[in-house]
């Protein structure tokens, strides 16, 4: 019975890419492998069949071999001609390893390749620094090769040898069923060396822990929780791998009069009662200096005043937010007799003219009449 075509066995046009081979197998691989269609004969050669297709269109050479000559061109009995790879069912550990098992950064038969880890500062600055930016020095882990071994982790006078568990690999193979799963060796952690006598002074890891001072510069605007990325000064990476970052994570501390909320700035005001009474002009601090505003006359607690433009310029924002100013009536405290007898009479007076001097507790009041009626 002629073959059918390796595209089409996988679902795929002739342009697809590596990855959509690699992806059109492992669904179809999962689907009939044999493990999950115990005794089902068609399963097994649907399974057969797309891992020949893999096999012949993952190896570029055997591909562009297939499109040229078709079946004939990959046919190991068709002469020289042919690049082999039948579907026998014995080497499946290999192909369904290349994509369960491949870790990222590995060269074939080389040793496993880690990327460094990741760092992460934490840092408190004021309000003021987090608004106008801040200039600073800071003090992080660095990695130094070891002058004893000269970053080669042996002992002085010892040397790496292959590693006898993987043969130099980095990678073992665990048969599990119709599984074939690789993983690192724990001899030697995926470098393919091992170290009979690991150097005393770095402990077998060739560097040598110390500090250095980086230049940190935080940008006006940044708010709570934000991080600055500094590329490479991570941890070290494994087997020559690359280094991790550095994060630097920012913390705003509480501030004494301000509260941010964004970009904009809020802030509680007390005024004196005459002044919220008659009214008048009052200073407001901000964190470009003071600023002024007037207060009407009859002003209760609680009333917010805005101030464009006095808040904080965000870091992806055009224009600064705005300072929101709640005032707060301060009740006098600690009255003379003289001070006492003024009050007194002022409420005195303000009684005799009514409601019109009160006008939360009229609304208030007649709220009161309106529930018990």
């Amino acid at each position: 019975m002629a073959k059918r075509d390796f595209y089409e066995i996988l679902g795929l046009a002739k342009n697809a890419s590596d990855e959509d081979i690699k992806k059109s197998y492992r669904k179809l691989a999962m689907k009939y492998h044999p493990d999950r269609n115990p005794g089902s004969k068609e399963a097994e050669e649907k399974f057969k069949e797309a891992k020949e297709a893999y096999e012949m269109l993952s190896d570029a050479q055997k591909r562009a071999a297939y499109d040229q000559y078709g079946h004939a061109g990959v046919d190991p009995n068709a002469g020289s001609g042919g690049f082999g790879g039948g579907a026998g069912f014995g080497n499946f550990g290999d192909a369904f390893g290349d994509i369960f098992g491949a870790a990222a950064g590995r060269s074939r038969g080389g040793p496993q390749v880690y990327r460094g880890a990741d760092l992460r500062y934490s840092m408190e600055i004021t309000l003021e620094q987090a608004a106008s930016g801040y200039d600073t020095q800071i003090r992080v882990p660095s990695w130094d090769e070891c002058g004893a071994c000269h970053g080669s982790s042996a002992e002085p006078g010892t040397q790496h040898e292959t590693c006898p568990t993987c043969n130099g690999i980095g990678q073992v193979r665990v048969a599990q069923g119709f599984f074939s799963m690789q993983q690192t060796c724990l001899k030697c952690h995926g470098s393919g060396r091992f170290i009979p006598k690991p150097c005393q002074v770095c402990r077998g890891s060739g560097k040598i822990k110390k500090q250095k001072t980086l230049e940190v510069k935080i940008p006006g605007g940044i708010d709570e929780g934000m991080r600055i990325r500094s590329s490479g000064n991570g941890e070290p990476g494994i087997n020559g791998g690359p280094p991790g970052d550095l994060y630097v994570e920012i913390h705003i501390k509480q501030h004494s009069v301000f509260e941010r909320d964004g970009d904009d700035l809020h802030c509680q005001m007390p005024i004196s009662f005459a002044v919220a009474a008659l009214g008048g002009e009052i200073q407001v601090p901000t964190l470009q200096g003071k600023a002024s505003f007037a207060v009407s006359e009859g002003t209760q607690s609680g009333k917010t005043f805005r101030l464009r433009g006095k808040g904080i310029k965000g870091l992806r924002a055009s224009y600064p937010g705005d300072l929101y100013v709640h005032v707060q009536i301060e009740t006098p405290v600690k009255l003379t007799d003289k001070q006492k007898d003024l009050l007194e009479k002022l409420e005195a007076s303000l009684k005799e003219g009514g409601a019109k001097h009160s006008p939360q507790s009229k609304g208030f009041f007649d709220r009161m009449k309106d529930l018990f009626n």
